[in-house]
């Protein structure tokens, strides 16, 4: 994989990391710090999911408007793409500790709008500017820790803020179970997430900025009491040489290519080495959220209601499940990300995560196969103008199950004694599923009643198991540190630019998807995604692990393919 005489990588053992943290714990303090920018970006695109169940329940309106819902989700990630675009210029501006200390005042504003939102528009507004916070916080946060990391254990460090982004969607799915018999529930939900984000504001006011920025900013002694704070005394002068070596490589083309974001722009695309570099960390980003991962994330209660589990809090309880697998999945990356390297770990991730979708795809299209069906009689007569007027105007209502119901925008109410028996199709009123409840049946709106749910939620849970380790993690390892220096900052706004633009679409057309196509095209059509995906990172991604960044740098000026086909070319060249 390395050429241009790149020195091969060694394999670092993850009990490396634990070693050099122990002798300086000054770096786990920058990383954790850092990482509490990933805590509260997993808490705040998880927590929606659960309080959406509730804000539906207090706002018809939104329960009645699948966009109005998806809007609420997806503003989040709306403002996340201009606070990635807004975060890489700050980065480069201003510094990585200035971005965090903006980020976390975004996400205590944010936090203290929704819990006080009066209206729909106001929670939307409230979850626009926790996006700023969240965008700028996806990318800065890595960044920061990378560049305040060895290079040996600097993909196991970064992966901190993945398992912290993983926590954090953990904890927010806690935070939504506590807070479900609460006065105010979502409210709660919402308004926590300021708390982390006042914690770490002042955290970071007492740690420095990273050194390599400092550096390149020409404060050579404020970076090297840094370094000497984060590497052996016999390492810092090597540290500051390679630093030397790269600034200058920088400024011999500085001139041409100009300081505004215009030029530097311009530059970047010029540049064959940001070129390629822009190729890999767009791929890997742009993968990571067309897994669908995010529809997981952000629906998940959702997806366990259309699986048959029609309770509020047994759906954000299994979900719960699935979160907690995504830490243990993100505490594994952070084991072998530096024995096994980025790529390989996202190639085999991708492979399952496409054999998990194709998995849930049939098992929905059973579910939706098998559903009860409809009691003709009960469904005419439950009540004075109880029936579902799509169900009466039927041509052949006795073709009708559970989901033809629901597709019709009806409510099930199930049998008493078995719910996978024939129940009735009536109006989706709130006085009819009162009375649905009151007699000790089960209302459903969102799935029906289902001898697969449980193989559902096994599969959700396996797909986390093949997406944690790999796509959540690597695609920020990789993006904090496959720029050069100059364009460190611009190259990672450009790429999570590209993840949340990416995770806009998708967040914003999951539920009309599955509403068009149902659950099971939807999930068929992100294994196809995955496909495309996987093949893209097969042809476009290097292996950057344990090299420095200016070995980085040489690798992608040299050129990457594929080494099977790397061996192909040299054969034809020779003969």
């Amino acid at each position: 994989m390395v050429e241009g005489g790149i020195s091969t990588p060694d394999k670092t053992q993850f009990t490396e990391c634990w070693k050099t943290t122990w002798k300086t714990p000054y770096i786990m303090k920058l990383a954790l710090s850092a990482g509490i920018g990933g805590l509260l970006f997993g808490y705040d695109t998880g927590v929606i999911s659960g309080a959406l169940l509730y804000i539906r329940e207090d706002f018809r309106e939104v329960d009645r408007k699948t966009w109005l819902q998806e809007t609420i989700v997806s503003m989040a990630v709306a403002g996340a793409i201009v606070g990635a675009g807004l975060g890489g210029w700050m980065n480069d501006k201003f510094g990585r500790r200035m971005s965090i200390l903006v980020a976390d005042v975004l996400f205590f504003v944010g936090a203290v709008v929704m819990a006080l939102a009066p209206a729909p528009w106001m929670i939307i507004l409230g979850r626009i500017v926790i996006g700023f916070g969240v965008g700028m916080a996806s990318m800065t946060a890595p960044l920061y820790i990378s560049e305040a990391s060895p290079a040996r254990i600097r993909g196991a460090l970064v992966s901190t803020n993945g398992l912290l982004i993983t926590g954090g969607q953990f904890l927010s799915y806690c935070i939504n179970l506590a807070f479900t018999h609460v006065t105010g529930t979502w409210r709660w939900m919402l308004g926590v997430s300021g708390v982390p984000a006042a914690i770490q504001f002042v955290l970071m006011l007492s740690l420095p900025e990273s050194p390599r920025w400092l550096y390149r900013k020409g404060k050579v002694d404020e970076a090297k009491s840094i370094l000497e704070r984060i590497y052996p005394a016999e390492d810092v002068e090597g540290e500051l040489n390679a630093l030397k070596i790269s600034l200058e490589d920088e400024m011999a083309n500085e001139h041409a290519i100009g300081n505004s974001l215009g030029q530097k722009l311009k530059g970047a695309f010029k540049n064959v080495v940001v070129r390629r570099g822009l190729y890999a960390g767009v791929t890997v980003q742009v993968a990571q959220q067309f897994s669908g991962i995010n529809t997981v994330m952000y629906y998940s209660p959702n997806i366990v209601q259309f699986a048959g589990f029609a309770s509020n809090k047994t759906a954000i309880a299994l979900s719960l499940i699935t979160s907690g697998l995504n830490a243990v999945g993100s505490f594994v990356s952070m084991i072998f990300v530096d024995r096994y390297g980025r790529r390989r770990m996202m190639i085999v991730s991708m492979i399952g995560i496409i054999a998990c979708l194709s998995a849930l795809s049939i098992i929905f299209s059973q579910a939706a196969m098998h559903s009860p069906k409809i009691d003709q009689f009960e469904s005419t007569h439950y009540a004075l103008n109880a029936s579902c007027s799509s169900f009466v105007k039927a041509n052949n209502p006795t073709s009708w199950n559970c989901m033809s119901c629901l597709k019709a925008e009806c409510g099930f109410c199930a049998n008493r004694v078995n719910k996978y028996t024939p129940g009735a199709c009536l109006a989706l009123t709130d006085d009819l599923r009162a009375s649905c409840r009151e007699k000790r049946r089960t209302w459903y709106k969102d799935g029906c009643p289902s001898r697969f749910g449980f193989l559902a939620v096994a599969f959700l849970g396996l797909y986390i198991i093949a997406y944690s380790p790999g796509m959540e993690t690597v695609p920020w390892i990789v993006n904090s540190e496959i720029y050069p220096l100059r364009y460190r900052g611009l190259g990672g706004g450009l790429a999570a630019v590209a993840n949340w633009v990416s995770n806009l679409i998708v967040s914003e057309t999951f539920l009309t998807l599955t509403k068009a196509l149902g659950s099971s095209c939807t999930f068929l059509l992100f294994a196809v995604f995955c496909a495309i995906g996987l093949t893209c990172i097969f042809w476009f991604v290097p292996e950057t692990k344990g090299l420095q960044f200016e070995e980085v740098e040489k690798l992608l000026s040299a050129g990457n393919r594929p080494k099977a086909f790397r061996k192909i070319s040299e054969e034809t060249n020779d003969e």
